[in-house]
């Protein structure tokens, strides 16, 4: 809150993109399994990559295991993981009607020109982009 970044998009991924032993990690589970070690995710190229699963996971628990109806997260699966991420930028439309953009890097970077992108530091990006993320298995 103390910095001028903002919220420049929303989205979600069918399993998570970030690792934590134990919680969610290749030795999780879910409806259509799990992804090996080393994994790399990438996005926006080809069909959906799944991402790691929680450990919540147990197929003879109904709540796990019973259909659900969608009305709006169209595709998601019941007792599967997902990541949800809120990325935020300071060179981002903060403030305007085009402030939420897809995909996300258009909106992290829209008022950042490519000339002045390739002077910055890693540093300085890091400084200035952040995501935060929420990891869900659906019940």
């Amino acid at each position: 809150w103390q910095s001028s970044m903002c919220p420049v998009n929303v989205h979600w991924h069918l399993g998570t993109e970030h690792y934590s032993v134990g919680e969610y990690d290749e030795n999780g589970s879910g409806p259509n399994g799990n992804v090996e070690v080393p994994y790399r995710r990438k996005l926006a190229e080809g069909e959906v990559q799944d991402g790691f699963r929680c450990h919540h996971y147990d197929e003879n628990d109904e709540k796990f295991t019973t259909p659900y109806e969608w009305k709006h997260c169209k595709g998601m699966v019941v007792g599967e993981t997902y990541e949800v991420h809120w990325p935020h930028s300071a060179a981002g439309a903060c403030g305007t009607a085009n402030q939420y953009q897809t995909p996300f890097y258009d909106g992290v970077f829209c008022n950042l020109d490519l000339e002045t992108l390739q002077t910055l530091a890693p540093q300085d990006i890091a400084s200035a982009v952040g995501v935060q993320g929420q990891i869900f298995t659906i019940v």
